[in-house]
């Protein structure tokens, strides 16, 4: 079976409201390519690597959290590394969508939510403001964790080494809020609402003295580790609701 591009825009716009994000960059389509699908690739991030195995697979469309074009990056030119991205889709007519912030902060299948689902997390409610929209969640876990036992849970559900900033690596956890990715800082604002713990992708040098200074036990599972399973649940819903083959392309992201 297949669908129309159009189609499949429309139910993406409105499944993930780009519109109410203020984001780093275009989220929707990014590179147009057939008006019909009959296989959609899912990956983490728009790179060489996923251009070269969305064509190998066969794709029509490509989704991605991670697009293509950041307004950090400016106006580039289509040569070395960047072209090397963009002319395998360009060739092979194939469509890429990219979704930063509207997956990170869904309440149902977003980066934050899917996570806080394998650690059974409880009472979600949307945690961590950035321009008027939210990018996390915070929540309760049914039983209290030791912090450093939590590390371990967090490292076999990602399948990465997760660094721990704690002041006391055998205190019990009892409330956290998480941002996957690179929102490092943000766990002020976990201290702020007082949560016990702070779950994120990235950890800078000062943010692991200054978050157990302050009192907060402070997680960090790799950017792409923790927003790996955001991007499978949007394939799984899709999959669900179009008759339109689906696969995921895994990347050995080690950051």
């Amino acid at each position: 079976m297949t669908i129309k591009r159009d189609d499949l825009t429309r139910f993406l716009t409105e499944l993930l409201t780009p519109e109410n994000y203020q984001d780093y960059g275009p989220n929707g389509l990014q590179i147009e390519g057939t008006e019909t699908i009959a296989k959609i690739a899912f990956a983490v991030s728009a790179t060489v690597q996923s251009a070269h195995a969305a064509v190998a697979q066969g794709a029509q469309a490509l989704i991605v959290h991670h697009g293509l074009f950041w307004r950090f990056h400016g106006a580039r030119p289509l040569i070395g590394p960047f072209a090397r991205r963009v002319f395998p889709l360009v060739r092979h007519q194939i469509n890429l969508y990219g979704y930063h912030l509207p997956l990170d902060g869904h309440m149902e299948i977003g980066n934050a939510a899917t996570l806080a689902q394998k650690i059974k997390l409880q009472h979600l409610e949307p945690f961590g403001e950035y321009q008027d929209a939210t990018t996390g969640v915070q929540g309760r876990l049914s039983q209290p964790v030791i912090a450093k036992v939590l590390q371990k849970q967090l490292e076999q559900i990602l399948d990465h080494p997760v660094i721990l900033a704690s002041p006391d690596p055998d205190a019990h956890i009892r409330s956290l809020g998480i941002i996957t990715g690179g929102a490092n800082s943000q766990w002020r604002e976990a201290l702020a609402a007082g949560l016990d713990a702070y779950v994120t992708g990235e950890m800078s040098e000062h943010d692991w003295h200054e978050s157990q200074e302050a009192g907060i036990h402070m997680f960090a599972g790799g950017h792409h580790a923790t927003e790996q399973f955001g991007i499978q649940a949007l394939m799984a819903k899709i999959a669900d609701t179009f008759e339109v083959e689906c696969v995921y392309l895994p990347c050995d992201n080690p950051a």
